[in-house]
């Protein structure tokens, strides 16, 4: 098990370092480097496989194995050479992505981030949860990048215009949420609602969901009706958004889609159509709640796929 103070990345706290130590390791293993050598096709014949490169460079171009670690490619284009040998391939489509909502004044909160929060798309089962953060284009953080993950594909096919359900206060039992609010007017009845924030929430966003309710900051606690607090309650827990659109392919963390499960070895990350080419990365049909999964998932098979060297004789 991982521990909560366990770092995942440098001590350095600089992406620079991740790439030094990669070059330490190809100079230590005396491993050439190639560049402007784009790969216009790949191509078995025998027991080989042959790279054809663009114009501009002749390196070798036959190889005993070959691992594709390219990334993911944002469309279907990229993998055309794929399926060219065969292999299935699932339609790529953006995911940890933010959501735009350019017509939600909520964005005039923006820096303003709620832990933890509760995120989902009525009328599904998609969920995300953890911290959420507001930015001046619409809503962003771990719980929105976990949503568009687990509904990449569905997002997808609404065009990216559906609406986002904000728990603010990631507890679900309205009645629960109910009970804290008359806890809060039974201990301070004559002290102001935007005084006195229910779950610790920010004081803007606090300020922000009163006016939402059409209820004034300066109202007493006392004099709120039962209606009044349900409003509040429905607020809390059940606050609708309008999202259109999300953010571009140039600013997205990774792609779902890629070569389908179905055609790897796993043992091996070789292709169980094409022998002696292995997969390693987000070149794969797989993609991570988060970044540092996606990290993880592209160093492990690229582990695996590395080790095709010991079973050559």
């Amino acid at each position: 098990m991982v521990q909560e103070d366990q770092c995942v990345f440098p001590v350095s706290q600089d992406s620079q370092s991740i790439i030094d130590c990669f070059m330490r390791e190809v100079q230590k293993l005396g491993i050439q480097i190639v560049t402007r050598a784009g790969v216009q096709k790949l191509e078995k014949k025998g027991a080989h496989w042959f790279l054809h490169f663009n114009k501009e460079v002749r390196p070798k171009e036959r190889f005993d194995q070959v691992i594709v670690a390219t990334g993911g490619s944002p469309t279907l284009r990229g993998l055309e050479w794929f399926r060219a040998l065969d292999h299935t391939i699932a339609n790529p489509v953006p995911s940890l992505f933010t959501f735009n909502m350019p017509d939600e004044s909520v964005r005039e909160l923006m820096g303003v981030v709620v832990e933890p929060a509760l995120v989902s798309i009525p009328g599904t089962k998609l969920k995300g949860d953890g911290p959420l953060l507001i930015t001046h284009w619409g809503m962003s953080g771990p719980a929105i990048l976990k949503l568009s993950a687990f509904g990449a594909r569905y997002l997808s096919e609404q065009a990216y215009r559906f609406q986002v359900k904000v728990n603010w206060v990631n507890t679900v039992n309205e009645a629960t949420v109910l009970q804290a609010l008359e806890s809060l007017v039974a201990q301070h009845p004559h002290k102001a609602l935007a005084n006195f924030r229910p779950y610790g929430l920010p004081k803007r966003l606090w300020n922000y969901l009163l006016e939402r309710c059409g209820l004034p900051l300066q109202k007493p606690w006392i004099e709120l009706g039962k209606k009044s607090l349900y409003k509040i309650v429905n607020v809390l827990t059940n606050d609708l958004y309008a999202v259109r659109g999300k953010t571009t392919f140039k600013e997205e963390f990774v792609t779902c889609g890629g070569i389908a499960l179905e055609n790897i070895d796993f043992k091996t990350m070789e292709s169980k159509v094409s022998p002696g080419l292995y997969f390693a990365g987000e070149i794969l049909d797989v993609d991570g709640i988060t970044g540092g999964y996606n990290f993880q998932s592209a160093w492990t098979t690229a582990y695996i796929a590395g080790h095709l060297g010991k079973r050559v004789e």
